[in-house]
C-alpha cells in the first residue's frame, strides 16, 4: 500500500471534514458519533488532517472529543506526527495549539526528521523560533549524512532561521564527511548564512575528512563574495587541502577557470607553489583542465611555464610535456601555444613531441607554426610528405620561405608541382625561381649555427655584420603567419 499518496476511497467522512477545514460539519459528524480515530492508506486520521491543512478551529473541535496525549502524538505510517505536519507548512497557531495538548515536539519520522527541522527545511521563521522557545533540541542529527537543523537552515539559504541556531546551536558540529556549516555556507555560496556563522565564532579553516576547507570548496564552486569574506576573516589560503597532494585554493581556482577567484588568490597564495619542491604548480591543473584562461592569467603574474619536475605524483616532468599529451584527445590546444610564448623550455624530447604534434595535427598548424621556427625547430623536420599535402596554401607557403625551396627532394616537389595543379596552392611567384643570395647566406649562417642557437639566443649580435641585418638573420622579416591568416579570414568573409 502506498503510504504517502491518499486515496479518497480510504478517508473517513470526519477526516474529509477536518481536511476541509469546516469545524460546523465536523461537529455534527462527531456528534453523529462518527470516530476521530479511523485511518486512510496512509494511517493518516482526522487530527493529522486538519493539522496538516493548518485548520486551528478543526483542532480544537477534534481536541473538545479526544485530546489525550497519545492521540495527539498519534504518528502517520511515515511516522508523521500532527505536530510534524503542522511544522512542516508553517501553521503557527496551530503548533502552539498542539504543543498546549502536550504533542511532543522532539518525536521523529522515520527518516530521522522532526518538527524543527521540517520547519527549518521550509523556511518558516516564526515556527522556528516557538520550537526553540519550547526546547527542541536543537543539536540532533537528522538525515542518513548527519545533518543538524544548523546544516540545513544555511544549505536552503534561509538567513533568518540561521541567525537564530547560531545563538542555540553547535557551529562546529560534523556531518559524515566532517563537513562544518560553515562548509556548508561557503560550498553553495550561502554569503548571508557565512558571515553569520563567522560572526558567532565558527572555525573558518575547519577541515572536511578530505582535509577540503571552505576556502578551498568556495574557489572550487565560484563563489567570489564568499572567496573575499573568509580571506578577511583569516582563512588560510596555504594550508593543504588534500591528503593525495599539496592542493591549495588557487589550484581549484584555475581548475575551474575562475578567473576573478584566481587573481585575488595569486595575490595571497605562497609563491612556494609555482616551483617549490614537493609542491604542485597550478599550471598543471589549469593544462589538464583545458583552461585557457587560467593559464594565461598565471603566466601573466610571473608562474613559471617549467613549473617544478614532478613525475613522480603527475607522470609529467613539466606542463609542456602535459600539454602535448592531451593533444592526443583535443588538437590545437592553446596551451602549448601559450607556455612555447612564455619561454618554456624545449629539450631534444619536447622537440621531437612537437614535430609529431606539428605533422599530426597539420589542420591546426597555423596555431603553432609560427612558435616552433622561432624557438629554434629545424625546418626541415617539417618538410613531410603529409605537411606539404595537408597543409593550407599559407602555412605551406609560410614554411618554405624558411628554407630553400629550389633544393627540395624530387618527392616533395611532386606533391608541390600537384597541388598547383589542383589550385590548393597558390606559392608565392618568386618560388619559381631560385633563392636569392642574401636567403641563401642566411640559410648557411642557420646551419653553421644552428636553429637554436640562432632564433633562441643574441648570437647574431656578436656576428660582424651591420646591425639592420641581424632580425633578417633571423627571420624576422617573414610575415607572421597569424597575421596572413588573420587576412585571409577576413578576405574571405568580405568576399
Amino acid at each position: 500500500m502506498d503510504f504517502t499518496e491518499c486515496y479518497e476511497d480510504t478517508v473517513s467522512s470526519v477526516a474529509a471534514a477536518a481536511r476541509s477545514g469546516c469545524r460546523r460539519r465536523l461537529r455534527r459528524l462527531i456528534h453523529r458519533g462518527c470516530s476521530v480515530d479511523s485511518r486512510d492508506n496512509r494511517g493518516w486520521n482526522p487530527l493529522h488532517e486538519a493539522a496538516a491543512a493548518g485548520s486551528k478551529d478543526c483542532v480544537e473541535e477534534i481536541f473538545s472529543s479526544r485530546c489525550h496525549r497519545d492521540y495527539v502524538n498519534t504518528l502517520t505510517h511515515e511516522g508523521e506526527s500532527a505536530c510534524y505536519l503542522a511544522a512542516q507548512r508553517g501553521h503557527l497557531a496551530v503548533v502552539r495549539l498542539l504543543l498546549k495538548a502536550h504533542a511532543d515536539l522532539n518525536q521523529l519520522t522515520n527518516d530521522l526528521s522532526c518538527p524543527l527541522y521540517a520547519a527549518v527545511d521550509n523556511g518558516h521563521t516564526e515556527v522556528v523560533k516557538l520550537l526553540v522557545r519550547k526546547g527542541a533540541q536543537v543539536n540532533r542529527i537528522h538525515t542518513a549524512s548527519w545533518w543538524t537543523c544548523l546544516h540545513q537552515a544555511v544549505y536552503k539559504g534561509h538567513s533568518d532561521i540561521v541567525r537564530i541556531l547560531v545563538d542555540v546551536c553547535n557551529l562546529e558540529a560534523h556531518d559524515d564527511h566532517k563537513i562544518s556549516p560553515l562548509f556548508v555556507a561557503a560550498q553553495y555560496g550561502q554569503k548571508e548564512s557565512l558571515e553569520l556563522l563567522i560572526n558567532a565564532g565558527a572555525t573558518v579553516n575547519t577541515q572536511a575528512a578530505d582535509l577540503a576547507t571552505p576556502l578551498l570548496i568556495a574557489s572550487q564552486e565560484g563563489h567570489r563574495a564568499c572567496v573575499d569574506l573568509l580571506l578577511d576573516h583569516g582563512a588560510d589560503p596555504n594550508m593543504a587541502c588534500s591528503k593525495d597532494w599539496p592542493q591549495f585554493p588557487i589550484h581549484a581556482a584555475a581548475e575551474f577557470g575562475h578567473i576573478s577567484i584566481l587573481q585575488r588568490l595569486i595575490e595571497v597564495t605562497d609563491r612556494t607553489c609555482d616551483r617549490g619542491e614537493r609542491m604542485v604548480s597550478p599550471l598543471y591543473v589549469a593544462i589538464h583542465s583545458d583552461q585557457t584562461s587560467s593559464i594565461q592569467l598565471l603566466l601573466k603574474e610571473g608562474y613559471s611555464p617549467d613549473a617544478q619536475d614532478y613525475a613522480d605524483i603527475l607522470g609529467f616532468p613539466s606542463p609542456l610535456s602535459l600539454a602535448l599529451y592531451h593533444t592526443s584527445t583535443k588538437p590545437c590546444r592553446c596551451s602549448i601555444k601559450l607556455l612555447l610564448n612564455a619561454g618554456a623550455t624545449l629539450n631534444g624530447f619536447l622537440l621531437r613531441e612537437l614535430v609529431c604534434v606539428a605533422l599530426s595535427q597539420v589542420d591546426f598548424a597555423s596555431s603553432y607554426l609560427s612558435i616552433l621556427l622561432n624557438k629554434g625547430l629545424e625546418p626541415s623536420l617539417l618538410l613531410h610528405p603529409h605537411m606539404l599535402e595537408k597543409a593550407d596554401s599559407d602555412v605551406l607557403n609560410y614554411l618554405l620561405e624558411f628554407v630553400n625551396w629550389s633544393t627540395l627532394s624530387p618527392s616533395l616537389k611532386i606533391i608541390l608541382d600537384q597541388r598547383r595543379a589542383e589550385k590548393t596552392w597558390e606559392p608565392h611567384t618568386y618560388f619559381d625561381s631560385v633563392p636569392c643570395l642574401s636567403h641563401l647566406c642566411r640559410l648557411k649562417v642557420r646551419e653553421v649555427l644552428g636553429p637554436d642557437q640562432l632564433m633562441r639566443t643574441n648570437v647574431v649580435q656578436q656576428l660582424a655584420v651591420p646591425t639592420p641585418l641581424h632580425d633578417f638573420l633571423k627571420f624576422r622579416d617573414i610575415q607572421e603567419l597569424s597575421t596572413l591568416t588573420s587576412k585571409m579570414y577576413l578576405h574571405r568573409s568580405v568576399s
